[in-house]
């Protein structure tokens, strides 16, 4: 008998695991892959950042450090290398996990779980045996996987590709069509984008990465123009055909009836929750329209005993997302009060120059009728960005106009995925612009444009 099982060894699960180990918990996790750490560890945050900093690396050899005075002929890419580095890592950390669970004493239930009844949980190996654990709780913490266009572009793995499949393709593609204008599409697009691949991106909006503040937005699809990127806005798919040693690509576009020849087509036009094959119907357990499990404030399901985290609930699909859902649910199910502060989770896009946010859009803002006032400030008034030739994008700070509270910061430029750590600490307090133009920022330094921004947004920057 478990105290808890964890179905799902994502970010999600793995972390409730432990936090449930570490407060006593005689704990289990499922887990069908070969490997612990989930989508996120596997074929997802880890190998794209890893192939995004290798193609980085390849593209700033190339174009940029000769501004420095660094002379370098002969530059040449090695393929091969670069994936194997990426395995290397993706295996690293996941052994780094399988460590973690070995020291915290959690049992790794190999195979696919399911529901077997009230405090049950199956466990169905690959072998084709099964065995059946009773626990007193259970978490649900089984993830995503990529939206299939069966109908017109269903995945064939060599033509018609997934994410995942474009972590590992074995040479550099002459053209790939991208179908989404999401953060996936972009970072995968970014990685072969500097490899050599031209890159077509479909998005049916009128916009690149349409969640974000529209000012992020327009200055993204700038940049990524200039680095060669081509966008067909307010663009549908309407189906793809191979052709040959090609592939098809039919899209309606500005009225018109429109074909492109690509090498591949990537699929990234979002994620599905894994709710499937999960036996919900033994405990009685219904999901939502949309597909996801209904929880309460404390993750717990309508089924008494079930939690449920991550990507199968409502909210954004990220996996620190998941990881604090983890942890609250773990110390919710020991008797103690875990919570989820959403407003202060970050949203991070891995292109360069990278995006960040956290709270807000300036849009958001004004659909709730809300008095706000505006700070931003350029990289390129930037010290540091200047030493750095990282001269592209802003930081954008919005307050509330009566109280100052921060509502939103969204940044686009250099490290903007580590500057954003003080945005989300700063919510985290409810802390206001004034706050963030008090605190002393270390000159010279990226992060002093927050500072400036926030300075910004009660018309008092020093350095425009």
């Amino acid at each position: 008998m478990f105290d808890v099982i964890v179905i799902g060894a994502g970010p999600g699960g793995y972390v409730a695991a432990i936090r449930a180990a570490q407060l006593g918990l005689k704990t289990a996790c499922v887990e069908s892959r070969g490997a612990l750490g989930g989508t996120c560890l596997n074929v997802g945050c880890i190998p794209s950042k890893a192939l995004l900093q290798s193609s980085e690396t390849f593209s700033h050899v190339q174009h940029k450090v000769s501004e420095h005075g660094v002379k370098v002929t002969g530059v040449s890419l090695d393929l091969a290398q670069m994936m194997k580095r990426k395995d290397e890592i993706v295996i690293g950390l996941t052994k780094g996990v399988e460590g973690l669970f070995k020291k915290n004493k959690i049992t790794w239930l190999q195979g696919h779980g399911r529901f077997a009844g009230k405090g049950k949980v199956a466990v169905d190996a690959a072998d084709g045996s099964s065995q059946t654990y009773d626990t007193k709780n259970i978490i649900i913490a089984t993830g995503s996987e990529p939206v299939e266009l069966k109908s017109i572009a269903p995945f064939d793995q060599k033509f018609v590709i997934n994410s995942t499949d474009a972590l590992a393709l074995d040479k550099v593609p002459g053209h790939i069509v991208v179908i989404g204008a999401g953060v996936i599409g972009l970072e995968m697009g970014s990685v072969w984008r500097r490899l050599g691949s031209k890159i077509t991106v479909i998005e049916a909006a009128d916009k690149v990465l349409p969640p974000m503040d529209g000012a992020i937005s327009a200055a993204m699809q700038k940049i990524l123009t200039k680095q060669g990127f081509e966008f067909l806005l307010n663009a549908k798919l309407t189906g793809t055909k191979v052709d040959g040693k090609q592939v098809k690509v039919l899209f309606d576009h500005d009225g018109q009836k429109k074909e492109l020849a690509a090498d591949k087509v990537l699929v990234a036009v979002g994620r599905r929750p894994n709710t499937f094959k999960l036996g919900l119907e033994t405990v009685g357990l219904a999901l939502q329209p949309n597909g996801r499990i209904p929880v309460d404030g404390h993750f717990r399901t309508p089924v008494e005993n079930i939690y449920a985290i991550g990507d199968v609930i409502d909210g954004v699909m990220l996996a620190h997302k998941a990881e604090d859902e983890g942890i609250a649910a773990a110390e919710i199910i020991a008797g103690k009060s875990g919570h989820v502060n959403y407003e202060a989770i970050p949203n991070v896009v891995y292109t360069w120059p990278e995006i960040a946010s956290v709270g807000k859009t300036e849009e958001q803002c004004k659909a709730k009728g809300i008095d706000i006032r505006i700070g931003q400030f350029p990289f390129a008034a930037n010290g540091r960005a200047k030493c750095r030739g990282e001269t592209d994008g802003f930081v954008k700070i919005i307050a509330d106009a009566k109280t100052d509270r921060l509502l939103g910061l969204h940044i686009i430029g250099p490290n903007a995925s580590e500057l954003i750590a003080e945005g989300a600490i700063a919510f985290e307090f409810g802390g206001s612009a004034e706050d963030l133009a008090r605190s002393s920022h270390a000159h010279p330094t990226l992060a002093e444009v927050i500072k400036e921004a926030a300075l910004s947004v009660d018309k008092r920057a020093i350095h425009i």
